[in-house]
């Protein structure tokens, strides 16, 4: 009994420590969530400004404005590759300091190609949060995991909307170059929120060679994949160029730029509702197309409404397009809806959300490239009216109950497997399991 004696308080010491360390990673998520979109929304309410301060064109300035999409879907597909191989908190906080660093060289060159270098690197930081966030959330508060991805949602949606409502009067307040101020100010931001992460201890568990990754060629024999990844792609298309360009053709069309930037924010809070209630709704099969159809109709009268009249009532059409965008949180659903396993789920996930994106990327650019053409918006909304179309036609497949893996052969004899693994996707991460040839696992 004497030897166990001076080990409670060891012991009491090491659970306050755990719950220290809890904590701090709590906050590190929290903070990591509140600068996912900054570098994002900060864009559009001073778009017009930069295009001067670079003396670019607007098709160049649709470059800008898609260049978020792409990295999303590029970048987003190293995330699980470099957690396996490096520490997590690590991963997080060299993504952070790399989205500090950009949004510092993107305001102080004068290159159009160093601000598009910068770009890249200052989307690091989002691309990677999106995809490691939710599996750390996860790993270190599996009883709360609700709890904490609802709170880092609600931090980026803030963040977003601070970003999208400061960026006006920050230009104006600090004179000439001041978008160079509205962009700029974020990297401080990024730059402390990479501190907590240093601290976070490596996660425990198995060897991380044992990772593997799933072939998801198979899935372009799937009529629904096809159509998740459109479906997403055209969602996508929509958020994008309304915030990167409407609050431009809001000042256009006569609103000052802290008027625009404050109807962008509005918009983003919106959201964030919509994203809580619309994945309860669509699990709910005869749900899903009443919510479809409600979705495209607040769609089109909130493009319509800005068309034919901008300056009438811009808070009724920035709210019926935010109500739109909960087609984001019903794609999300519906990828999990429509396969049978964690292995097809995982794969039609990755496809879905880094095609889509892709696609979703020439949407922001044809409007720049149209603007700068025609000198006009028609073009903007034909785009978007268009997209609405396909969302609606590809949403009514993706609402009938099949599954993708009935739709690949072969893939119901390979989707039970043995150890875990996870894969890339621009958002949250799915667990899959895998075995080595002849059945045994590879972690023995």
């Amino acid at each position: 009994m004497t030897r166990t004696a001076p080990s409670l308080p060891a012991a009491a010491a090491s659970g306050s420590d755990r719950r220290r360390g809890l904590r701090l990673i709590a906050v590190a998520i929290v903070l990591t969530g509140f600068n996912l979109r900054t570098a994002v929304n900060s864009v559009g309410p001073v778009l017009e400004e930069l295009e001067q301060g670079l003396s670019i064109s607007s098709g160049l300035a649709g470059v800008v404005t898609t260049m978020p999409v792409l990295c999303f879907a590029l970048i987003g597909f190293a995330g699980p590759p470099l957690a396996a191989r490096y520490r997590d908190g690590h991963v997080l906080a060299g993504a952070l300091l790399a989205m500090a660093a950009g949004t510092v060289l993107r305001v102080v060159t004068d290159a159009f190609w160093l601000f598009l270098v910068g770009t890249v690197l200052a989307m690091v930081g989002g691309a990677l949060g999106n995809v490691l966030l939710p599996s750390l959330v996860k790993r270190y508060f599996p009883e709360r995991t609700g709890l904490l991805i609802g709170a880092y949602s609600v931090s980026m949606a803030v963040g977003g909307a601070i970003a999208s409502v400061s960026a006006a009067p920050i230009a104006a307040a600090t004179g000439a170059d001041g978008w160079r101020w509205a962009l700029g100010v974020w990297a401080v931001f990024a730059a402390v929120t990479a501190l907590p992460w240093l601290s976070v201890p490596a996660r425990p568990g198995a060897s991380r060679e044992a990772h593997r990754r799933v072939r998801m060629r198979s899935l372009l024999r799937s009529r629904m994949a096809l159509a998740l990844a459109l479906f997403f792609a055209m969602q996508s298309m929509q958020a994008y160029v309304l915030i990167g360009w409407t609050a431009q053709y809001l000042r256009d069309e006569g609103l000052s730029a802290a008027t625009a930037g404050l109807l962008l924010g509005i918009n983003t809070i919106v959201v964030i509702p919509l994203n809580a209630i619309v994945p309860t709704l669509t699990v709910r099969p005869h749900l899903q197309r009443p919510l479809l159809a409600g979705f495209c109709v607040s769609y089109v009268a909130g493009w319509v409404g800005l068309m034919v009249a901008p300056r009438g009532v811009p808070w009724l059409w920035m709210g019926l397009l935010a109500l739109g965008t909960g087609t984001f949180a019903m794609v999300l659903t519906l990828i999990g809806l429509r396969a049978r396993t964690p292995e097809t789920t995982a794969a039609l996930s990755t496809t879905t959300q880094g095609w889509g994106y892709l696609l979703a990327g020439a949407g922001p650019l044809l409007v720049g490239v149209l603007r700068g053409s025609t000198g006009s918006y028609t073009g903007m909304f034909v785009v978007v009216l268009a997209g609405v179309a396909v969302l609606a036609v590809t949403g009514w497949f993706v609402t009938r109950e099949r599954y993708v893996d009935d739709e690949v052969p072969g893939w119901g004899s390979d989707a039970h497997h043995g150890d875990v693994i996870e894969v890339a996707g621009t958002e949250p991460p799915v667990t899959v399991h895998v075995t080595e040839p002849g059945g045994g696992s590879p972690r023995g």
